[in-house]
């Protein structure tokens, strides 16, 4: 008998304790983990206008060259995470073809790509509630206003390092790595309940 690989998510455990939360504050604040998304760690200098382009052709994403922009077309998305680093997220099996992308963009040019899914979970937090939740644990200004939509940063929620990405007006994503995410969860569930 061999035995089978199987994933489980960092916060599995945590799906009936969100979905009462969702009910219990009538949809204003509601918590969903969206687990096993693709995430590749890109590397690339910024300056090389080819390799940009040619990158921005394969993926179907624009690069942003701008602080704490994304760029998103459909399920993909690019947050940059530095002057030559961006954050490449798709959809939840999709991590051999976006990494393919990713080479054939990058050709000879100078850069990495790394495979980093397994490094965080994502956490979905929405509902009208869900910045005045947030605001609590994180020194950024989520105002709509400071951070709209295809904006994020790297910051801490608590003690917990954190990207924060807003998709749309209400929606606020968290990417929480594996080791802190009950930590994250739990807080969560915490300020809510104060």
């Amino acid at each position: 008998m061999i035995a089978e690989a199987v994933r489980r998510s960092p916060l599995a455990d945590y799906a009936d304790r969100f979905a009462a939360l969702s009910k219990a504050t009538g949809g204003q604040l509601s918590i969903r983990e969206l687990p096993c998304v693709t995430q590749l760690n890109l590397r690339v200098d910024p300056k090389d206008d080819d390799a940009v382009q040619r990158i921005t052709a394969a993926l179907g994403v624009a690069l942003p060259l701008t602080p704490n922009d994304v760029g998103a077309r459909g399920d993909r998305r690019a947050l940059w995470l530095g002057p030559d680093e961006w954050l490449v997220v798709g959809p939840h099996g999709q991590q051999a073809a976006i990494e393919q992308e990713l080479r054939n963009g990058l050709n000879d040019a100078f850069g990495s790509i790394t495979d980093v899914a397994a490094n965080r979970t994502l956490l979905e937090i929405g509902g009208t509630n869900a910045r005045v939740c947030l605001s609590h644990g994180i020194a950024i200004d989520l105002d709509p206003r400071s951070f709209g939509p295809i904006r994020c940063a790297q910051t801490l929620l608590a003690k917990a390092q954190v990207i924060v990405e807003c998709r749309d007006e209400s929606g606020l994503i968290l990417y929480v790595r594996a080791s802190f995410a009950a930590y994250a969860a739990d807080w969560l569930l915490d300020a809510v309940a104060e």
